[in-house]
């Protein structure tokens, strides 16, 4: 990731084409608009259209606009996203799904900075910034002949990889804590953090979904905890932790929840209570537990 967030700073700076790959929820479009954020078209408007997303037949007009009675139904002028973007960023997610019946058009504008709205004679010069990105395999895309070569040349001048979240398992405990402190927030709840199986079970996990899947987790176990500290079970993930050893009374205490949800020693009631006869005063831990178990 320091390597991913170092060519999004680096990158930022030119005007240059950017394709960002990676998985699907690795944060490809959160990539797009750091750089954009860092870019000279920041002041500028960032727009982002998810190519798989719009049925063929209306992705032309999503992206170049239409004039009126272009079409049936087109009552009205219309701007696409392109001119919509200028003086900033468009951001063509899964450009991999764009009609190849498209991608001549797109190619056009990236190498003349123009548009021509459909039914439209005048063609528009804009400038606007181009990032792309996608999940696919764009070189086998086009020894299948359903991607432009020469489209992925002139998108790929730059390119930044989202490494899958499974290959970042040093991070997951990190980034899991992130989203708990936002989370909880969000939804006004006081859990705590993760207790120590829950973390084993974050880094035990293959996370298929990316941080997508991550996000979603946690904001379902923020939801179903009830204790101060969110278990496995509550992540949707108890098979993802071995079972717990047996584990010998220990003089020491920390911060973090105890393993499985138990109780320490200095958790007991019984030291220091009512319910023991054993003189604690003045002692220190390790004394006053020592005390504790011989009596």
């Amino acid at each position: 990731m320091l390597k991913v967030f170092e060519s999004i700073r680096r990158f930022a700076s030119t005007d240059a084409p950017i394709l960002i790959t990676g998985e699907s929820g690795t944060g490809k479009e959160l990539a797009a608009l750091a750089i954009h954020e860092r870019s000279q078209y920041r002041s500028g408007p960032f727009m982002a259209i998810n190519c798989a997303g719009i049925p063929p037949t209306l992705i032309a007009s999503e992206l170049f606009g239409h004039e009126k009675g272009a079409f049936t139904g087109a009552h009205e002028r219309r701007i696409g996203r392109i001119e919509a973007a200028a003086g900033g960023t468009l951001f063509l997610d899964e450009i991999g799904d764009l009609p190849v019946d498209l991608q001549p058009h797109l190619l056009r504008f990236l190498q003349e900075r123009t548009i021509l709205r459909i039914g439209g004679n005048r063609t528009i010069k804009l400038d606007v910034r181009i990032l792309s990105a996608t999940h696919q395999d764009l070189p086998r895309l086009i020894a299948a002949d359903r991607f432009r070569e020469d489209l992925f040349y002139r998108l790929n001048v730059l390119s930044i990889e989202m490494p899958p979240l499974r290959d970042r398992d040093e991070d997951l405990e990190l980034l899991g804590n992130y989203l708990l402190k936002k989370i909880k927030r969000e939804m006004d709840r006081s859990v705590r953090g993760f207790d120590p199986r829950a973390v084993q079970a974050l880094r035990g996990h293959s996370w298929p979904g990316n941080v997508r899947e991550l996000i979603s987790s946690i904001r379902r176990a923020v939801v179903v905890a009830e204790g101060d500290w969110i278990t496995a079970a509550d992540l949707g993930l108890e098979s993802h932790v071995e079972a717990p050893a047996r584990r010998e009374p220990t003089a020491t205490a920390g911060l973090t929840a105890p393993p499985n949800g138990e109780k320490t020693d200095s958790d007991r009631p019984e030291l220091g209570g009512s319910t023991t006869q054993t003189d604690l005063t003045g002692s220190s831990i390790r004394e006053a537990l020592a005390k504790y178990h011989q009596n």
